[in-house]
């Protein structure tokens, strides 16, 4: 496939395929150390389970619940076509990704932690609104160097053991995720609010800086080619061009972005429940460890199949997993089908942290990973900040039932839609 963006690409010094094969082994464990404890750390204060029961918590809104993994999509997602410019002319990308990634993404963790041991008892609201504001901020610095990042990342490790380092990152984080469910349950159950979830905050933030050093240890080669500064607005003007030029890369876009509105029930599983089924703090452990476990595996083989027969194929089934996944959380008669209900949303939520941004590399040329990434991510930022509103007003206005309907019926849109209508651009390339 022709470079869209490359012009003034500059040749560097050094050809790094010797640098990658010596090095493979030791950048392949320190990103995996890297993957294994932020999956670890997030699962603690998971997004699914832990944050809509602290919500619930400190509002009676539902609203309030969709606006977790809204915010969390409006930090992560927007910025990363504007640092996309900016990534593309460092010839070495960890310092700016360590950094950020250091300050700006993992100390918001222990800020909340410290935030609702102080003050969820007397300021509840004045809690949610820092609560959501320093996820903006983690999910925001975490958008910002995620082009730098993952560039790096496809620098080291070579496309036919990408599927497998993040499969085996996630699947490993997520089965220690399992252990560390029980704990959740635990520290819910035998510590009083709201010291319980000041105390995971904390513990989710000791983990992430686990993972940070791992990023530290990179050993990165330069970049083999850089681009010349241009104005933002040049930029921009460019982008136009991927588009028209690509009409798989376009129908990839429109099949994703229909996914990830279908995906808007995500963060109702748990607060469905908790209506529906009473639960309690051991409960929601329970619900993190499947959860967790179903990662754990599917991580695994999502890794191994994407690597052998390409990521369109993982995408696709994670569409009818989710749409199976929302069917059952819409039906459960008891606690038994919803946790197969967890174990299904598990299996969504690996497909998408396999294959999600590894399948965006193979669409375009090495040069213009940066801005195929950011392109990419900021096209879907609309529809992943609205889908949980949308959803939240449905649940709000009609009940849990219509809207896990209706999201059900995208979701089976959409996966039909990549199924029939989008071509393995690995496939494409050879």
């Amino acid at each position: 496939m022709e470079s869209t963006l490359s012009d003034g690409a500059a040749p560097a010094t050094v050809n790094n395929d010797e640098f990658v094969r010596r090095n493979l082994r030791w950048n392949f464990g320190v990103n995996l150390q890297d993957i294994i404890f932020i999956t670890l750390g997030l699962s603690l204060i998971s997004r699914e389970t832990v944050m809509p029961v602290l919500v619930r918590q400190l509002t009676d809104s539902k609203i309030a619940i969709g606006l977790i993994p809204a915010v969390f999509a409006l930090g992560f997602y927007f910025p990363q076509l504007f640092s996309a410019n900016f990534s593309e002319r460092l010839r070495y990308k960890k310092p700016f990704v360590a950094f950020i990634g250091g300050v700006g993404e993992r100390t918001p963790y222990l800020l909340i932690g410290l935030c609702v041991w102080s003050l969820a008892a007397p300021s509840p609201m004045l809690t949610l609104v820092i609560f959501f504001a320093l996820i903006g901020l983690a999910a925001g610095s975490a958008g910002f160097a995620t082009p730098a990042w993952f560039d790096m990342i496809a620098k080291v490790i070579p496309v036919n053991r990408r599927g497998l380092w993040s499969g085996l990152g996630h699947g490993i984080g997520a089965l220690l995720g399992v252990a560390g469910a029980y704990f959740v349950g635990r520290i819910l159950e035998t510590y009083a609010y709201p010291n319980n979830f000041a105390l995971l905050f904390g513990l989710a933030f000791g983990m992430t800086v686990i993972s940070w050093i791992g990023l530290l240890l990179t050993r990165e080669p330069p970049s083999e080619t850089v681009k010349e500064r241009i104005p933002l607005g040049r930029y921009l003007g460019q982008l136009p061009q991927v588009l028209g030029r690509d009409g798989n890369y376009r129908r990839f876009l429109l099949s994703r972005t229909t996914v990830q509105l279908g995906a808007m029930a995500v963060g109702f599983f748990t607060a469905s429940a908790i209506d529906r089924f009473t639960l309690e703090g051991v409960n929601v452990g329970l619900l993190t460890g499947v959860l967790v476990g179903s990662k754990a595996v599917m991580n695994l083989l999502w890794g191994v199949l994407a690597d052998r027969l390409g990521h369109k194929l993982v995408l696709t089934c994670s569409a009818f997993v989710m749409a199976l996944a929302t069917l059952l959380a819409w039906n459960a008669s008891s606690q038994t089908w919803l946790v197969i209900a967890f174990f299904l949303l598990g299996a969504y939520l690996a497909a998408d942290e396999v294959s999600a941004l590894n399948i965006i590399l193979e669409f375009c040329q090495p040069a213009d990973r940066p801005t195929y990434i950011g392109l990419t991510n900021t096209l879907l930022a609309p529809v992943l900040i609205l889908a949980p509103i949308i959803g939240g007003a449905l649940a709000e206005w009609l009940g849990y039932a219509p809207m896990f309907l209706i999201a059900l019926a995208i979701l089976a849109v959409g996966g039909l839609m990549m199924l029939l209508w989008v071509r393995e651009p690995r496939q494409m390339a050879r």
